[in-house]
């Protein structure tokens, strides 16, 4: 029996509630249902309690933060979502000590016996800025959570239109309000347009009050006007539960993410995977996730973004087909692929290291 661990730590810090804890929990739990039908044992552990193991698996990599031990004393497997800080320097700047745990992190990644990614733009952005080789990275695509499907009950649709206040129609965006995002870019665009936008997440709710001269938060200063003069087209609804946000994903009239760029994209597969119709940036990972199903724009450029937006949310036999398209390139992703692909993964270190 080959008894693997992986390394749970993020769960119980700010990751946790985050897309690297939403792949955490998922992973373990698709892979300790794989590890069933197999000889492997998948074990939840701590930093350094690794008696007893194979080998062991860091499911997160914190470019600019030490986490990733320098000597290891087993075979490693480590998850690098996406390298976007190095790709925008001058945006995500990390500081004197960040700057030196990033030179530590990256000698103490090559010595990981596999690298795994989400994307193959991530793959590109790891092989540049990271320096590890073709042969030590491996693409192993993500999945939607199963609770994300097209089933429509008329009647949870109607109580969760009532309890956010929804409009009939409207733009939805669901995540984080990083730079990266393009935030400011979606706000023009239906401002422009004069759709409402709803965001979903809990950081929306705190643009106020983020101090906006920080570089990674410079965007925000021009949402602060947008927000404070036109509430009745910007709704901020927070943290949404799962159950309740796969209603919001069914009553939103097109799921848009602007992002500069993305390491996977979650939101996107969630909106295909309850047929909502997609419109998003061509740029980094999100053609490989949503395929010929969505809508896509260059996100630096203002005019094709509205123009494409624009093109999606007011042409309804057009939106009718992207419905129908999206649950069908959302079933090529799935928990059990992943952890089918994982466990090979851990299969193929393993066998290399007798």
């Amino acid at each position: 029996m080959n008894k693997v661990g992986i390394v749970t730590r993020n769960l119980s810090q700010a990751h946790g509630v985050r897309g690297v804890g939403f792949y955490t929990r998922n992973l373990v739990a698709a892979l300790t249902r794989a590890a069933l039908q197999s000889d492997f044992q998948i074990l939840e552990v701590g930093p350094g309690n690794f008696s007893g193991l194979d080998l062991v698996h860091y499911p997160y990599f914190d470019l600019f933060k030490p986490g990733l031990p320098f000597f290891k004393s087993l075979p490693a497997v480590v998850t690098v979502h996406d390298v976007i800080p190095l790709e925008f320097p001058d945006i995500y700047r990390p500081g004197l000590r960040g700057s030196l745990n990033f030179l530590w992190q990256k000698i103490a990644l090559r010595s990981a016996s596999v690298v795994v990614t989400d994307s193959y733009a991530s793959v590109k952005g790891i092989k540049r800025y990271l320096q590890i080789p073709d042969a030590k990275i491996k693409l192993v695509y993500l999945a939607a959570d199963p609770v994300y499907t097209r089933k429509k009950n008329p009647a949870e649709l109607k109580i969760v239109r009532s309890k956010y206040h929804l409009p009939p129609e409207f733009v939805l965006y669901v995540g984080d309000i990083n730079w990266n995002k393009n935030l400011p870019g979606l706000f023009r665009a239906c401002q422009e347009l004069k759709i409402p936008l709803v965001l979903a997440g809990k950081s929306a709710l705190e643009i106020e009050t983020l101090d906006s001269r920080h570089p990674e938060l410079r965007h925000l200063e021009n949402l602060k006007s947008y927000i404070v003069n036109q509430k009745s087209q910007f709704i901020r609804l927070g943290f949404v539960p799962d159950a309740e946000l796969v209603s919001v994903y069914q009553l939103a009239t097109v799921y848009c993410q602007p992002s500069f760029r993305e390491g996977f994209g979650f939101p996107v597969l969630e909106a295909l995977s309850c047929g909502t119709p997609v419109i998003c940036s061509r740029a980094s990972s999100l053609p490989e996730i949503a395929g010929l199903s969505a809508v896509y724009f260059d996100p630096y450029n203002q005019m094709d973004f509205t123009a494409k937006l624009k093109s999606v949310f007011f042409d309804k036999t057009l939106r009718s087909g992207m419905s129908a398209a999206g649950p069908a390139q959302a079933l090529l992703f799935s928990w059990d692929r992943v952890a089918g692909e994982m466990l090979s993964v851990y299969r193929s270190v393993l066998n290399k290291s007798i």
